[in-house]
């Protein structure tokens, strides 16, 4: 499978497969299904190909420019860097019978929050049920769990997440000194993270994150009035103000490294390059700001009309990205940081984040689910952290579930780098984990070809062809 695309004055072939980008000229760019047509015709001889493609496009180009065209497209494929074969359909099954392990928690510390963000899935913190704050006793069991099913595998993560975590703070201190405590007796390293809405970040909070937390996520949607209008206190005051300098403190603080400001867009802020930009002009150099998940009923929702704007919107962030890197203030944005070189492995390319059954999200009543969008969805309770996990059969359903259980990813060029999306969402739309949500895979899909785009932009940089 290739996919090509143009974006930004670059005509790109990506052989899916592989893995390996071309950046060529426009004949080349037209030459390619040509070829591959006349190959699927079983024409291996360089001159009939030639000929095929020739009656195929006539007197558009000279016959030496196609000639020279076709072999150096020929040649591409002959170093097995375009036209590839699926190699990972075969492996799937050694995959899917693969024994897993247990290596990330994310424990939800506090089921309550201190805003009312209005497209919140957790329900400002209930999660389907009844407020609730995570006991030591509770999320020590959860860390001897991890542990216990975790085999032979050192680094282990533990997201403390809510709600609002900052809301049972001293159980999180508690949990990372339970935590450390075990290490060099299991042989385990912990990697610590937690997501925040800042409300109630102090010195002395922050002094903690720096020392424990290996990454933190501050939760901001960019511009004032964007991120008020949509994360108010309880009381419907705006937030932004009550968190905008705590979070640049915490970003210089860590050297602009190992965090991120994320935030979400919706249907009122569609041009969302403008939050993103807002962030980045702030000084915020490590940036996530994802689209709304919600259902069409919901005013603030995505709806189909939108993807034209929004495509055009992350063309508009490409585009100003490349330039800032050029003039020296560059910054990460989450979703255009696509590993293009090495990639995934092999199992993240076919099964994503592993939820139901190498990532689980904990309650603060010790329940067991497959992730956090998953919690309070009864038929998706795996088990709880004393007795471990009863729901094998849902394990198996979570281990199955990959590209090739989705037929919309089979054909998709985007695959290998979203994993077949998120379980959660493709069961919210669709009542099963083995479908996608249609809306994020465009999305998916037009950030991927603009990541390619900025790799394209930022080696021609290095070659000197840059003015």
């Amino acid at each position: 499978m290739v996919h090509r695309f143009e974006n930004n004055g670059y005509f790109i072939a990506l052989d899916v497969n592989s893995g390996c980008i071309h950046v060529v000229d426009e004949l080349v760019y037209t030459l390619i299904p040509l070829v591959e047509e006349a190959l699927d015709k079983g024409l291996e001889n360089s001159t009939k190909i030639w000929g095929f493609v020739l009656q195929k496009i006539g007197n558009q180009w000279d016959g030496e420019s196609v000639k020279e065209a076709v072999d150096e497209i020929l040649q591409i494929r002959n170093e097995d860097m375009l036209f590839t074969k699926d190699i990972y359909e075969e492996y799937i099954g050694e995959f899917q019978n693969r024994e897993t392990v247990v290596k990330a928690l994310c424990l939800h510390i506090a089921h309550d929050c201190n805003l009312r963000c209005k497209y919140c899935f957790a329900e400002e913190g209930e999660y389907h049920g009844r407020r609730a704050l995570m006991s030591f006793e509770v999320g020590k069991k959860a860390l001897d769990f991890l542990i216990k099913n975790s085999g032979n595998r050192v680094n282990l993560e533990v997201d403390f997440f809510g709600g609002e975590p900052l809301m049972n703070w001293q159980v999180v201190k508690e949990l990372v000194e339970y935590g450390r405590s075990k290490e060099e007796e299991f042989h385990k390293k912990f990697r610590f993270t937690l997501t925040t809405n800042g409300i109630l970040l102090d010195e002395e909070i922050m002094e903690f994150l720096n020392k424990e937390m290996a990454n933190i996520v501050l939760s901001i949607d960019g511009r004032k009035h964007v991120h008020d209008a949509m994360r108010p206190l309880r009381g419907g005051q705006g937030s932004y103000e009550k968190i905008i300098s705590k979070f640049l403190k915490v970003a210089e603080s860590r050297e602009q490294k190992n965090y991120y400001v994320r935030g979400t867009y919706t249907h009122h802020n569609l041009d969302f390059s403008k939050d993103v930009l807002h962030l980045a002009d702030l000084g915020f150099q490590q940036i996530s700001v994802e689209p709304v998940v919600a259902e069409e009923e919901e005013e603030y929702a995505l709806k189909e009309e939108d993807m034209p704007i929004l495509f055009q919107e992350y063309d508009i962030l490409a585009k100003e990205m490349i330039k800032r890197e050029h003039q020296g203030r560059g910054f990460g944005f989450f979703h255009f940081m696509l590993d293009l070189e090495g990639g995934p492995c092999v199992a993240k390319r076919l099964s994503g984040c592993g939820s139901g059954t190498e990532y689980l999200a904990v309650t603060p009543w010790g329940d067991l689910y497959p992730c956090h969008q998953f919690v309070g969805q009864e038929e998706y309770l795996l088990g709880n952290v004393e007795e471990g996990i009863f729901r094998t059969d849902l394990v198996e359903e979570f281990k199955g579930c990959s590209v090739y259980s989705k037929e919309k990813c089979r054909k998709c060029f985007a695959k290998f780098y979203c994993s077949g999306g998120c379980a959660a969402n493709s069961q919210r739309f669709h009542e099963t984990i083995h479908e996608v949500y249609d809306i994020g895979c465009q999305l998916q899909r037009k950030r991927v070809e603009c990541a390619i785009m900025i790799k394209a932009a930022m080696e021609e940089k290095r070659d000197g062809k840059y003015d």
